[in-house]
């Protein structure tokens, strides 16, 4: 189990294993300063190196190096790299590089976190980094006989897995036991999944438990005399959760036009709504993985394995519903969980390859997956308070538009100052549309002419 779940503070640990000091995730003013600024300001607090600058502010990946990392490389493309300010989680504060192109994502995030570390701020948890690999068996004669002898020979298999990642083994990691499920009916006849439960450790683990598959895969055959087709990892990691939770008092919720019992309630009947409603529960899980999906990405990991694994888990009950909850406890104060499979890396892959990756890795300071892990369902959960914050309000347009109008500005030709002019003034009067912009721009450029 993770070591949060004592709910206790972790030492800082930087990328390159050297201990930090703590930081304040409570940079003020940062949503005022230039690009150039804000990084200076984030490069003071976690001290960031002249290369991981450079990553950072410039373009963090060589041509040559992308080329290497897939196929028919034409060049790279990018997204905006945001930092989510104010969270503390499990005691400790932390910065959170956000790589996401929809506007309103890292200021929401933010925001919630700042009403949240008043009070104590999020708490997480997690289970140990199990993933599965998969083994499937056809034309067995004998199916539920060919499971038990899986079963019988369960320590021969697990050897021959464990032989083959010496390393894995040598930290503690490996795999851990067997399950065998019997398909009776399935389109090509009856049918054995063999699965290999294995702690990976600190890796996503894709590579060790395809690896361990194909090792075990003859061993499988000749013990239940079928023949192996696929032999490769699920990206349903049911073993592999991490856990976030956050209490705030009603008061902390208020505005100037609604009370915060008002709100809380709000959020609470905005949530009954997903659970009960698949067409709900979309868009309200497609808020939470706003907040995880760009720190996943920014962190060079795998963000189609999450989110593949986050909709079948929130499907497990045979319906689609919703990721978090959300209630009223018995003191009034609104109370948030979420419990989510998150398989997540620190080792291979685009994690130690990319450098505006590394970089990110060692701004957010994280010590293992699984603290990793616990970060990203806690911003998660605190974009998701955002969007039924702003539902159970003013409505989720009024935030979001004021941020897009920004887009649709640059969309008609504004420039410098110009931007934040514009963007106001299409906000101020509700109407973020391009022609409109234009017209302002038009305006504006000939009132200065």
């Amino acid at each position: 189990m993770s070591g949060s779940e004592t709910g206790a503070a972790r030492p800082a640990i930087t990328s390159q294993g050297a201990a930090r000091p703590a930081i304040n995730s409570r940079l003020e003013n940062l949503r005022n300063l230039v690009p150039a600024e804000r990084l200076g300001k984030v490069a003071e607090a976690v001290a960031l190196g002249d290369g991981e600058l450079e990553a950072l502010g410039r373009g963090g990946l060589p041509l040559a190096l992308a080329n290497g990392m897939i196929e028919n490389v034409i060049g790279t493309f990018e997204l905006p790299l945001g930092i989510a300010t104010n969270f503390t989680i499990n005691g400790r504060d932390y910065l959170i590089p956000m790589a996401v192109e929809e506007p309103s994502v890292v200021a929401a995030a933010s925001y919630m976190a700042r009403i949240a570390r008043a009070h104590g701020g999020f708490q997480t948890s997690s289970s140990a980094p199990i993933m599965r690999a998969q083994v499937q068996v056809l034309d067995v004669a004998d199916p539920h006989g060919a499971r038990a002898r899986v079963l019988k020979d369960q320590d021969a298999i697990i050897a021959a897995a464990n032989a083959r990642d010496k390393v894995l083994i040598s930290l503690g990691g490996g795999c851990r036991g067997i399950e065998v499920h019997v398909f009776d009916r399935t389109p090509v006849g009856p049918m054995l999944a063999v699965h290999l439960i294995v702690d990976v450790r600190d890796a996503m683990g894709a590579n060790t438990v395809n690896t361990m598959a194909e090792t075990v895969a003859p061993i499988i055959e000749r013990i239940t005399g079928g023949v192996v087709r696929l032999r490769i990892l699920s990206n349903y990691a049911d073993l592999r959760l991490a856990r976030a939770a956050v209490t705030v008092p009603p008061e902390a919720l208020k505005t100037e036009d609604y009370a915060g019992e008002r709100i809380a309630r709000g959020i609470v009947e905005a949530c009954a709504f997903a659970i009960v409603d698949p067409y709900r529960a979309a868009t309200h899980n497609k808020g939470i993985m706003n907040g995880i999906d760009p720190i996943v990405v920014a962190t060079g990991n795998d963000w189609r394995a999450i989110e593949a694994g986050a909709h079948v888990w929130a499907a497990r009950s045979g319906r689609y519903t919703a990721l978090s909850n959300w209630e009223i406890d018995g003191k009034g104060h609104l109370v948030g969980t979420l419990e989510m499979p998150m398989a997540l890396g620190l080792v291979g892959g685009a994690t130690k390859t990319h450098p505006a990756a590394r970089a990110a890795l060692k701004i957010l300071g994280v010590q293992s997956a699984q603290e990793l892990a616990e970060v990203a369902v806690a911003v998660g959960l605190a974009q998701n308070m955002a969007a039924l914050r702003a539902l159970a309000t003013e409505g989720i347009q009024k935030g979001h538009m004021a941020l897009h109008a920004r887009n649709i500005a640059i969309v008609a030709g504004a420039a410098g100052d110009e931007i934040e002019t514009v963007a106001g003034a299409l906000a101020a009067d509700h109407d973020v549309r391009v022609d409109r912009a234009k017209e302002m721009l038009e305006a504006l450029r000939g009132g200065k002419g």
